[in-house]
């Protein structure tokens, strides 16, 4: 429920509505538009590679070879999105904070990104699409992308003052996911309406549950 929910203060209790997908309470941090489905992969490591592994030194003899790690590194990083682009993929979802350097790749090459999603965020995504997060430096780091959800819709939502992404994905399994708009116009009052309907979510699951036996 806590994901599938939001409270909005500062508006009347009669903005409150259903809307269908997820809403997840980050801005994107690179927005491209694009029609029709979308192929989305979700990822739980930076897209930029480090300049050395932890635990591992890390020697340079001067200032001409840092500089030419950082160019591989950045050529690297193209490479990789690039690589997102050449599969078809239109959206990542990443549960930590990418560097700019992948956000400007994303943008120029038409990925839309959405970072510092909580791991219930990514549970849900997970369990409604089917799909594992995509670890990219594997053997191959250009091996075929096979760990692709595909996004109905994806756009921002402005929720009060808040920017939101708004995104459906296509189920493999029954559940249809919906997220509840709770508007109210001081946030306790937003809160305690959600309150009260996850107290009746849970009311009625415990009655199917007895009806099940």
């Amino acid at each position: 429920f806590a994901a599938l929910h939001a409270a909005v203060p500062g508006l009347p209790l009669s903005s409150s509505t259903v809307l269908p997908g997820i809403v997840l309470r980050r801005d994107f941090a690179a927005y491209c538009p694009a029609q029709g489905p979308l192929r989305a992969v979700l990822v739980t490591e930076p897209l930029r590679p480090a300049l050395t592994a932890p635990g591992v030194e890390f020697v340079v003899d001067s200032e001409g070879q840092y500089e030419a790690s950082l160019s591989w590194i950045t050529r690297r990083t193209e490479a990789l999105v690039k690589h997102l682009q050449g599969n078809n993929v239109k959206l990542l979802l990443s549960s930590v904070k990418q560097d700019d350097t992948v956000i400007y790749y994303a943008k120029l090459y038409g990925v839309s990104v959405v970072e510092c999603l909580l791991s219930e965020e990514m549970a849900l995504i997970s369990e409604i699409t089917g799909v594992s997060p995509y670890a990219p430096f594997g053997d191959n780091m250009y091996r075929e992308i096979t760990e692709i959800a595909v996004a109905t819709f994806c756009q921002p939502l402005l929720l009060g003052s808040r920017r939101c992404a708004h995104i459906g994905f296509s189920s493999v399994c029954a559940f249809q996911p919906h997220c509840l708009i709770l508007c109210g116009p001081v946030r306790g009052i937003s809160e305690q309406h959600a309150a009260a309907l996850q107290e009746a979510f849970t009311m009625l699951q415990q009655l199917f549950e007895t009806v099940d036996r």
